[in-house]
């Protein structure tokens, strides 16, 4: 049977018992009942029959891992922020298809980034849950399509057939971009790499899930890698050829008064020289790159892009890609190992964040992932290697990161996106997803548990200060990768919680 769901929570009418409110207005306010300890955490599960994707398996889910949990604040969070993916940001669904558009959240649009991380910790449930199998599937195919036709793009309006309306991008004025793009297919074109590692992983990371490989079988989705690896060999390329300027492959500048949201050389970017990495314009906190080759962002590419042709190779099918997919991951693997490691004064070998090839490099690092504190996550390093471990202590260092803030309230990474004393709960969930260290995990989890302003969902930033001071009350990604951690946590260290 075919099923289409279009949510309710993007002013599509519903054939309901009343209309559903608006999940942004939801979500700014508590509800009951609340849970029994300290933080009284609420209940911010939208009404079941308002809930954009229902799904028995993630149901039984939820109260197979809460009741690992002795904490009922944490139960409670966790109740909520697990399913907040499959709750509020399935916007449009056919499952016959399969195509799935999803929501970051508070913004109606599907980022690559975004959506693939929506969906990671439903993977373990798609080998004996075929509906789920289809919306990650269907997921698939929708970035497969949106990549094809404009690979540059980072953040993509619903298609015309799903019946939702194109959502005018309020910043998305005053461009100057190239290749150029249709606003009505394309929410923001901010050219990010982590977006093509990201259309990877979800891509293996479903395969490996499931072994369903009808995917690479989609014409869309082996144009879309073809043109991708395309485009990395010719961001990879030096600014200059000799004395001639290289022919340029993208750019993006914008009238504002934010230099984060634009870029320099007339949107090229700032000059580099052949490392074997990979040139980016913007971050994945959608800053822009202040020197080209952010080195967090190529590491994770890198992985990708083993994984892509190891895929493949298992398969045996697209043989050309496959060896290219290796070559180029081992290029990068080798730029960041030459070029992306500096010598810190107090720290000693480690990993830059962003870095040119001239010499120039960045020593920071950005709540967003791919972050350098997420390095062992992505899997580019173990946690034990040296260079990481030097690198963990410089960044979550308020006297070396000029990004760690360090308050009364919470303390962790932030981000010039949020400007600043704004700390990021989601890094503070990979600190402790990084971490071996039971203590330091602890200290996270109760760090996030005490950082939702009494609203039971995780924000995007939150003030060092003050609880009442956050950006985002609704924010998937956020909720999902804290739920990630939930279950690492308890997984790695039962009783934690």
């Amino acid at each position: 049977m075919k099923l289409v769901y279009i949510s309710a929570f993007f002013g599509i009418a519903r054939v309901v018992s009343g209309m559903c409110p608006s999940y942004t207005d939801y979500s700014a306010v508590p509800h009951g009942p609340y849970s029994s300890g300290a933080q009284k955490i609420p209940s911010m599960r939208p009404p079941l029959v308002c809930r954009t994707f229902n799904n028995p398996t993630i149901e039984s889910a939820i109260r197979d891992i809460s009741s690992s949990i002795k904490d009922p604040d944490w139960q409670q969070l966790f109740s909520n922020i697990f399913p907040n993916t499959l709750d509020t940001t399935v916007a449009w669904h056919n499952s016959s298809a399969p195509f799935t558009f999803l929501v970051t959240g508070d913004i109606t649009a599907q980022w690559i980034r975004d959506s693939s991380n929506q969906v990671l910790p439903y993977l373990p449930y798609t080998a004996t849950d075929s509906a789920l199998s289809m919306l990650v599937l269907g997921l698939i195919n929708m970035q497969a399509e949106e990549l094809d036709a404009y690979p540059f793009g980072n953040a993509f309006q619903p298609p015309t057939r799903s019946g939702l309306k194109p959502t005018q991008n309020g910043i998305g004025v005053n461009l100057n971009v190239f290749p150029k793009f249709d606003n009505k297919a394309v929410f923001e074109a901010k050219f990010e790499i982590d977006s093509f590692a990201s259309f990877f992983q979800v891509s293996s990371s479903y395969w490996r899930a499931t072994r369903d490989a009808r995917f690479i079988y989609n014409e869309a989705w082996e144009s879309a890698v073809s043109k991708i690896l395309d485009i990395i060999v010719l961001l990879q390329q030096p600014m200059y050829n000799g004395r001639v300027l290289n022919k340029p492959v993208v750019g993006y500048t914008r009238l504002t008064s934010e230099a984060k949201e634009t870029q320099f050389g007339s949107g090229l970017g700032n000059p580099v020289k052949y490392t074997g990495m990979v040139r980016t314009l913007f971050r994945p906190s959608d800053d822009a790159t202040i020197l080209p080759f952010l080195v967090p962002a190529n590491a994770f590419l890198c992985v990708e892009l083993e994984h892509l042709s190891n895929m493949l190779k298992i398969l045996r099918v697209f043989p050309d890609i496959r060896d290219k997919a290796m070559k180029l991951a081992s290029q990068i693997r080798s730029g960041i190992n030459k070029h992306g490691v500096a010598m810190h004064a107090t720290h000693g070998k480690v990993f830059a964040y962003e870095v040119d090839g001239y010499g120039s490099v960045l020593l920071t690092d950005d709540a967003n992932g791919p972050s350098l504190l997420s390095m062992p996550y992505l899997g580019f390093v173990n946690a034990s290697h040296p260079v990481y471990q030097n690198t963990r202590n410089m960044v979550l260092s308020f006297e070396d990161n000029p990004w760690y803030f360090d308050g009364s309230y919470i303390r962790g990474l932030g981000s010039p996106h949020t400007s600043y004393l704004k700390v990021w709960p989601m890094a503070v969930a990979m600190r402790g997803m990084t971490s071996d260290n039971s203590e330091e995990v602890k200290e996270c989890l109760d760090m996030i548990l005490a950082s939702t302003s009494g609203l039971g969902l995780i924000h995007e930033s939150v003030s060092v200060g003050d609880g009442k001071d956050y950006t985002r009350s609704w924010f998937a990604w956020g909720n999902t990768f804290v739920s990630q951690f939930v279950v690492d946590a308890i997984t790695r260290f039962p009783g934690i919680i």
